[in-house]
């Protein structure tokens, strides 16, 4: 399976797929022809937000020269057919969305279990990207979460890759939650004895079963310490 961990898809309100830091030229290359897409929700009760979203995501891949034959969504309407529709399409999509939510829809469907035998194309969105990897960091970022000593930070995700992402740092460095500071009050101290990747929009991360590579601007945040490790335009080998 090759996968793209992506901060954001298509630029914010417009069905365009981002094509910085070489994009746009590896899904061409690695997406079938043509494309049987499934649509993978956040929220399994939110049904036209998803639709909305979903719908805004085919139109990218059309814009952007992609052949589709099919694009079928994905969540609480039409949880007990998650087998029958992951096995007819050739490229998934895990929406963006709340994190610990999107969690529990993905053991609620199994869809770990259901990823062994995929054998197609997986893109990741924001938290569809963070859900994918072994051990999933919830960073706080709904009122009182940051507070509230029975939120679960840590959580088993899909177990695709070993690298724990936080989408939209260019965003999201300076927000005050809860009166912390999400990133130096919060974020920081959860690094220690762990390893953070943060990637601002129009970075990825890619891997094809031989190796792992982040592109785009992207920091490393372990015990404590923020280190950019990579500009725009850049990659960076990580496994």
């Amino acid at each position: 399976m090759r996968y793209f961990l992506t901060s954001s898809l298509c630029f914010y309100g417009k069905p365009e797929i981002d094509p910085s830091n070489g994009l746009m030229e590896r899904l061409h290359a690695a997406l079938p022809d043509p494309i049987r897409g499934l649509l993978i929700c956040s929220d399994p009760n939110a049904h036209e937000r998803t639709m909305f979203f979903g719908n805004e995501i085919k139109a990218g891949f059309e814009n952007a020269g992609f052949s589709v034959a099919s694009y079928e969504f994905l969540d609480g309407q039409n949880a007990d057919r998650a087998k029958e529709l992951l096995d007819r399409s050739n490229l998934i999509v895990l929406s963006g969305g709340h994190v610990p939510t999107q969690n529990r829809f993905f053991k609620q469907i199994r869809l770990k279990e259901l990823l062994k035998t995929f054998d197609g194309t997986l893109i990741g969105i924001s938290a569809g990207s963070m859900n994918c990897a072994q051990i999933v960091y919830a960073q706080p970022e709904e009122p009182g979460e940051a507070i509230d000593p029975s939120y679960v930070r840590f959580l088993p995700g899909l177990g695709l890759t070993e690298t724990i992402l936080l989408p939209h740092y260019q965003a999201y460095r300076d927000d005050i939650l809860d009166g912390l500071r999400v990133y130096e009050d919060i974020t920081y101290p959860d690094s220690y004895g762990r390893c953070f990747y943060a990637i601002e929009d129009g970075g990825y991360l890619y891997g094809d079963g031989m190796g792992e590579w982040i592109f785009g601007a992207a920091y490393r945040i372990e015990n404590g310490m923020l280190t950019q490790v990579l500009h725009g335009g850049e990659s960076l080998r990580i496994r």
